[in-house]
């Protein structure tokens, strides 16, 4: 979440999905680390973002203290097992075609074009360019240099 939006506990969600029913009302969102779900009251576009109220947040403070927080969504019905999402990602070695390893992830950057994965040594990956994924670890096979 990125902020509160004005006095009654409403909040601007930044989303990582192209799937907008996960901010539908009545959806249920864990907070990571925490455990704490939270129930979507209510919610609406909103440059490029999303406005959300959460049941039982009513006052600015509230909404305050949810800044900074990441939200999971429970998998969908149907799920796309090839699917990659980002929290998935964040702490898996990356290796090249070869078996050799670059380190980890650190992040997941937006791109238009695609996505880049963020590597603890300053490396930046295209998600085009991911071939596998497995628990922990992805493999990746771009062109010769990417890790220069």
């Amino acid at each position: 979440m990125v902020k509160p939006h004005g006095l009654k506990g409403e909040v601007v969600v930044r989303l990582v999905t192209n799937r907008l029913e996960r901010v539908q009302a009545g959806s249920h969102l864990v907070v990571a680390g925490t455990g704490a779900t939270l129930v979507i009251e209510a919610s609406r576009p909103f440059q490029g973002r999303h406005l959300v109220f959460f049941e039982g947040v009513a006052s600015r403070e509230a909404a305050d203290a949810l800044r900074g927080a990441t939200l999971l969504a429970p998998p969908l019905d149907g799920h796309d097992p090839d699917a990659l999402f980002v929290h998935e990602l964040i702490g898996s070695e990356v290796v090249d075609a070869d078996g050799t390893s670059h380190g980890r992830v650190v992040a997941v950057q937006e791109n238009p074009a695609s996505d880049l994965l963020v590597g603890e040594e300053g490396w930046l990956v295209p998600l085009r360019f991911v071939t596998e994924r497995r628990p922990g670890r992805i493999v990746v096979d771009g062109p010769k240099g990417l890790f220069e």
